[in-house]
């Protein structure tokens, strides 16, 4: 969706009217995979396929086809150490191949990670998981938070407008 118009009123006053342009979201093919581990069932009930699709094409400028797996503490972490040389679970990993024509990406989401740091967060399970989909689907897209201080303002003022149009709170507000 994007904003459009503003309207003059009489004497020079101005009045910003928002209207709201529906633009056809990005197709998008979905894998959505759980692990077998303790506590799934929480997991699958935070991530109905048709929310995770949601989240996901709004995150997205062009069609995809993701993979998306919620993984344990120990498959996270053995992805993180093979991947990246860090020897510990992280809540989201990201594996891009392909940005354009179509995104190609595998997002792998550590189950225990994201349930702690939501609780940590004050956040439900649903909301920091939509939170870290749409930042795995802006970092497939060629989005990164590492490469510098604009790039993570940018890239944080993206996920924030995203998660505001599907409902959910800034991420990033500082909490009382």
């Amino acid at each position: 969706m994007r904003e459009v118009g503003q309207h003059a009123l009489d004497g020079g006053a101005h009045l910003r009217l928002d209207r709201l342009v529906h633009q056809p979201l990005p197709a998008l093919a979905l894998s959505l995979q759980f692990a077998r581990f303790d506590g799934v069932e929480a997991h699958r009930a935070a991530l109905p396929r048709h929310a995770v699709a949601r989240w996901l094409r709004h995150a997205l400028q062009r069609p995809a086809e993701l993979t998306v797996r919620i993984v344990d503490a120990e498959e996270g972490r053995s992805l993180n150490r093979t991947w990246r040389q860090k020897d510990y679970a992280t809540n989201v990993l990201t594996f891009d191949y392909q940005a354009e024509p179509v995104v190609l990406a595998d997002l792998v989401l550590c189950a225990p990670v994201v349930a702690r740091e939501a609780a940590e967060q004050g956040k439900t399970l649903q909301a920091h998981y939509a939170h870290l989909l749409v930042h795995g689907a802006l970092h497939a897209q060629g989005w990164d938070h590492e490469r510098g201080e604009a790039e993570a303002e940018a890239m944080e003022a993206r996920e924030v407008a995203i998660l505001a149009r599907l409902g959910f709170a800034n991420p990033y507000a500082a909490r009382p």
